[in-house]
């Protein structure tokens, strides 16, 4: 009897003991870690500010490569969210919510120091308002680089069991931390360092439309001129055909861009017809959108012309994009079709190539994906160049396209209401850019290096 009471005595000592200490132990629990990442701050803010390429940095598909996403709410800024669920009991299941934005994604521009979102952390771990914050702040000498510090808080108040779980933030919290933060560092490596706090892209769902398309290439070396003078006779090649289709052009020049190398530019350039159908060789045959490529077809096809074999160009046959082939240069398909990424440039042709970087860069901090082998960006001379003799009295407005295969309907500035440039909008006092050097910003557009 006596041993009973010293055991019952014992555990009451040790109750008593577990919770004088639990009482004295903090309420709260706190732990960050930071990271340098050599990217403009509103690329960083961008990928933070969004669910959408969580998967990718997150520690948990390291966890469990079968981890199952859900987004929901707004694709970008507080009240966007993300949940998940895993039959890994480290990871289980959860959800993040963004909470709160400061400043606003507009106000991040290149005099904006620093910036802070928070999310609501909603999982198993114990206590209560439980919140990862991400603060941001410009370091480096001009101010290229981000430091990124991510903490994360917790509320445990009285309940002296989630006070005893603080002895354990340094092990899942943290983790998830540190491994989420070198991840992210990673996924920021791949985006182009380029600041496009000025670019205010819309996101538009086009319809198919047919087109006919001739295939070009130039000497970067050439500039502007030589861009216009293969852009004119691809231009003419398509009108001929047109006519001999008994089809007319319904609207501006387009061009897709295939290759922007170091020394070589190669393009298609494109106009819209009347016809989604065409006589070609005796037959009709209806458009269809393009395709990959099929690697064994393109192939045979290289074989092909290397041995002189021209049935790769037969009339009323396809090539190896699935374009219809109408002659030896001249082929039609369906164009467009589903969402894209539209900006507006309001300049010279020499400022498309800065556009469509701009562009890549912000669809990849946003989460939209693309893909640029069949796909690829384009570009509309939505108004021609304006000249009184040898002086530009007007812009050339250029309609940039990225097509998209996963986005939301509108990007950040799209639901805000902020408005694309006009060519009113652009200043008369500026030059537009030579053939030989990049473009600079001729409106609030696009931006500059």
């Amino acid at each position: 009897m006596m041993r009973v009471l010293e055991f019952i005595v014992a555990l009451i000592i040790v109750a008593v003991v577990a919770v004088v200490v639990g009482v004295v132990m903090p309420g709260s629990g706190h732990v960050e870690r930071s990271l340098v990442v050599g990217k403009d701050m509103r690329q960083v803010y961008d990928v933070l500010n969004n669910f959408r390429r969580f998967p990718e940095y997150s520690v948990q598909r390291e966890y469990d490569r079968n981890i199952k996403f859900d987004f929901s709410g707004k694709a970008y800024g507080p009240g966007a969210e993300i949940s998940w669920a895993s039959d890994d009991g480290k990871v289980g299941t959860g959800k993040f919510t963004i909470a709160s934005a400061d400043p606003s994604f507009d106000k991040i521009d290149s005099t904006a120091k620093k910036a802070s979102i928070v999310w609501n952390v909603d999982n198993d771990w114990r206590g209560n308002d439980k919140h990862f914050t991400l603060d941001l702040e410009r370091n480096g000498s001009r101010g290229q680089l981000t430091k990124v510090t991510w903490s994360y808080d917790v509320a445990y108040g009285f309940n002296l069991i989630n006070r005893y779980a603080n002895l354990y933030i340094h092990g899942d919290p943290d983790a998830f931390i540190q491994f989420s933060l070198n991840n992210l560092q990673n996924v920021l490596a791949s985006v182009q360092n380029v600041d496009y706090t000025k670019l205010i892209p819309y996101i538009e769902q086009t319809q198919p439309t047919p087109v006919l398309v001739v295939s070009s290439s130039i000497e970067r070396k050439g500039g502007l001129e030589a861009l216009n003078d293969a852009t004119d006779k691809a231009i003419g090649q398509i009108q001929a055909a047109a006519k001999k289709l008994g089809v007319t052009t319904t609207g501006p020049r387009i061009i897709y861009t295939t290759n922007y190398g170091d020394q070589t530019y190669s393009f298609d350039v494109a106009m819209p017809i009347s016809a989604t159908s065409l006589n070609v060789a005796g037959q009709t045959v209806e458009l269809a959108a393009a395709k990959s490529p099929d690697l064994n077809a393109a192939a045979a096809s290289t074989s092909a012309d290397a041995n002189s074999n021209a049935g790769d160009n037969t009339p009323g046959g396809h090539d190896r994009f699935g374009r219809l082939i109408i002659d030896n240069d001249v082929r039609a398909f369906l164009a467009f079709g589903g969402p894209a990424l539209k900006a507006v440039w309001n300049g010279t042709a020499a400022g498309v190539p800065q556009t469509r970087d701009l562009m890549k860069a912000y669809a990849q901090t946003h989460g939209y994906k693309f893909d640029e082998v069949v796909n690829r960006f384009y570009d509309i001379e939505a108004k021609p160049e304006v000249k009184q003799g040898d002086e530009v009295t007007q812009y050339a407005e250029f309609d940039v396209y990225l097509p998209l295969s996963w986005a939301p309907d509108q990007t950040p500035e799209q639901a805000a209401g902020i408005k694309p440039p006009s060519l009113e909008d652009t200043s008369s006092e500026q030059a537009p850019a030579s053939s030989g050097t990049a473009a600079a910003p001729a409106s609030a557009a696009s931006a500059g290096k």
